[in-house]
């Protein structure tokens, strides 16, 4: 392996250093260059790992030049691309699924938000991204691995190369080629042994004063009808999710002569900024509805939101009902006192309207 070196001044910073430590120094460092692996021409993600002061840094500018985005003070994230419904795109197949993020100026987000915020705006083709994952606790850097290696696949997106000092990722991230530099080992994808672990998302009923810490994460409403049925879901014993569900008015018309099954509706479905962008929110969603269905009653759900939406679209699990997708700024208009309800008729946005079929009752 190339050795590259540098020269300093001796002074008396360096020389008091020295002698506390012992170290002989003569002004003179030497790096271990790593030469250009021989990977695959075409690949979607490769990913450079090692500890720090391995040589990570400089191999990674053998693959391209980062960009560092830019970002305004006085513009929410959602203004930082071509158009809308690129920003939409980009920013919800990174995991930043919440709406009211979209809304702030990047300088206010989490360090977790940011992280996305920048990956959002840098994977493209021939993307470099170094340190990776370095500014972010575990969890979300497993997730955020996971969500971030889903886009680059789902849309074919080529020669994408991270650097990381964490191996950890590597189940969650999928590369096609990983080369370690403390070892100068290259390992091509089919001869990984790691595998994607399974999350378990345990479910349990709670209260409504659960809602506090989610409620801010919502898109719509911090509002929430006390009377509803409400939910939590636990990943590694941290409450990641919550679901409120509540029964509806006897106004649905029967499957068949004779169905009287009581109705419920999902009101609220929420899962915390850091795991969103991996499917937890649609499975929670499923989950419950298919406790509802199981318990022998018709379960129904009305959204905006285009990720969920769109997910129920294409979903065996769920069919649309004669409003779905339908404008009813035609329709009647809301009076006051009908505000209060939580199926006061929604006139201004076009919603995703489903009842969930699901699979056949289980056992128990």
């Amino acid at each position: 392996m190339p050795v590259l070196t540098s020269k300093v001044q001796i002074d008396e910073f360096t020389e008091y250093a020295s002698r506390v430590f012992d170290y002989e120094f003569d002004g003179t460092s030497e790096f271990i260059c790593h030469e250009k692996p021989k990977v695959p021409e075409e690949f979607n993600i490769g990913l450079i790992v090692g500890s720090s002061g391995s040589g990570k840094s400089s191999l990674l500018k053998e693959f391209g030049s980062e960009e560092i985005p830019v970002w305004e003070k006085d513009k929410a994230i959602v203004s930082h691309f071509s158009s809308p419904e690129e920003a939409v795109s980009k920013l919800s197949s990174v995991g930043l699924n919440s709406i009211p993020t979209y809304m702030r100026p990047y300088h206010v987000l989490s360090t977790g938000e940011k992280f996305r915020a920048d990956l959002a705006r840098n994977i493209k083709d021939n993307a470099v991204i170094d340190e990776f994952t370095s500014v972010v606790n575990r969890t979300v850097a497993k997730v955020a691995s996971m969500s971030i290696a889903k886009k680059i696949r789902r849309e074919n997106i080529k020669n994408v190369v991270f650097a990381s000092c964490h191996d950890d990722i590597v189940a969650w991230l999928e590369p096609d080629w990983v080369y370690n530099t403390d070892s100068g080992e290259l390992t091509i994808r089919g001869l990984l042994q790691q595998q994607r672990p399974i999350l378990r998302l345990d479910i349990y009923r709670t209260t409504w004063k659960k809602w506090e810490m989610f409620k801010k994460h919502h898109y719509l409403s911090a509002d929430l009808n006390k009377a509803s049925h409400c939910y939590i879901g636990i990943l590694d014993g941290k409450e990641i999710a919550f679901n409120a569900s509540i029964s509806l008015p006897g106004k649905i018309p029967p499957l068949y002569e004779g169905d009287v099954r009581k109705k419920f509706r999902e009101s609220r479905t929420v899962v915390l900024p850091d795991y969103q962008g991996i499917g937890i929110g649609t499975r929670f969603s499923d989950a419950i509805a298919q406790m509802y269905l199981d318990w022998g009653y018709r379960y129904f759900s009305k959204t905006a939101h285009v990720r969920m939406g769109e997910y129920r679209q294409n979903s065996p699990l769920w069919r649309p009902t004669s409003t779905n997708l339908k404008s009813r700024e035609k329709s009647q208009k809301r009076s006051k006192n009908e505000l209060w309800h939580h199926m006061a008729l929604d006139t201004k946005r076009l919603c995703y309207s489903h009842e969930y079929i699901g699979k056949e009752k289980s056992n128990g």
